[in-house]
């Protein structure tokens, strides 16, 4: 086993192409255990270098939806009155604390997705706070 740190595309390409070779490896052999090190090394180099960007927390919320099969009345337990949760949908209002606490509860969203800070009629502009 000759495991170095990932430090280029090169070097990521080559990890890539070794857990290829790897992938059907038995656990706890030498072989399973240089795939578990090289997977862990390339999501660390992927981490850095290719960042997924945390989606906008009312695409998160459309997400969920479509995953549940729910629609936007199935959203009044958790923001509020059927105008209250069209406003928000179409980015007129902005979610509350006690709504991002509900949608996180009752359909397992992330609070930290849900938190985002965002400008209303902009999908583009989410942001960490």
């Amino acid at each position: 086993m000759n495991i170095k740190p990932i430090k280029t595309k090169t070097d990521h390409k080559e990890a890539l192409q070794r857990i290829e070779i790897l992938w059907d490896a038995e656990p706890e052999t030498p072989e399973g255990e240089e795939l578990d090190v090289l997977a862990t090394l390339i999501a660390a180099y992927e981490e850095i270098h290719y960042p997924i960007p945390a989606p906008h927390p009312i695409d998160a919320i459309k997400f969920r939806m479509e995953q549940l099969e729910l629609n936007d009345a199935d959203l009044k337990p958790y923001i509020g009155a059927r105008s209250k949760v069209s406003e928000v949908m179409n980015l007129k209002r902005p979610l509350s604390l006690p709504m991002i606490r509900k949608l996180s509860d009752g359909l397992q969203i992330p609070g930290q997705t849900l938190i985002r800070e965002y400008s209303l009629n902009n999908r583009q502009n989410a942001k960490p706070i």
